[in-house]
């Protein structure tokens, strides 16, 4: 058995483009600062800087309406803004609007906030009926971000990803 020797981000920016997916409207955070450098860098992607998660959203519909693919890129706090956004646009309608988040509020997290959306984002995502995995390892980030990308858009249906900082290694704290 090969062991990976990428790093997170660029896997999955291969499969990104593997998928088509070139538009990458994201709201700006430290943990997906690699992921986001990447897409800025290739010519393949469209990737812009968006003030709330819903607009991400709201774009990546547009744009699948438009006959582009897209995902949405964000970290936990953010996901708080969207349950309506969600279930108004791309649940009601069958739009694959695809979002990954940078998981914050777990393991060790110093932020009563990032705790507190952590713990309701799997449950408003099963409640919105919307497909979710999280990536925890570099050896199965391929598989699921693969395999998701592709039941949303096969099936029509929105769908998340979340990057565990297992995966990512987090933000950073200052130890107490």
């Amino acid at each position: 058995m090969q062991t990976e020797t990428r790093p997170w981000h660029a896997i999955v920016l291969e499969v990104f483009k593997a998928n088509g997916i070139r538009l990458i409207p994201y709201v700006p955070d430290n943990v997906l600062k690699p992921l986001i450098a990447a897409c800025h860098a290739d010519p393949f992607f469209t990737a812009f800087p968006t003030a709330r998660e819903e607009e991400a959203v709201g774009i990546v519909c547009g744009a699948w309406m438009a006959g582009m693919r897209g995902l949405c890129l964000m970290q936990t706090s953010g996901f708080a803004t969207l349950p309506n956004a969600l279930a108004s646009l791309p649940c009601a309608f069958q739009i694959p609007a695809l979002v990954m988040v940078s998981e914050r509020g777990t393991l060790g997290e110093f932020n009563m906030g990032q705790a507190m959306v952590c713990r309701t984002m799997r449950p408003i995502l099963d409640s919105l009926g919307m497909e979710h995995h999280t990536v925890s390892r570099l050896d199965e980030c391929e598989f699921i971000v693969d395999r998701t990308i592709r039941q949303a858009f096969m099936t029509q249906s929105p769908a998340a990803l979340i990057l565990s900082p297992l995966l990512t290694g987090g933000k950073a704290v200052a130890r107490a």
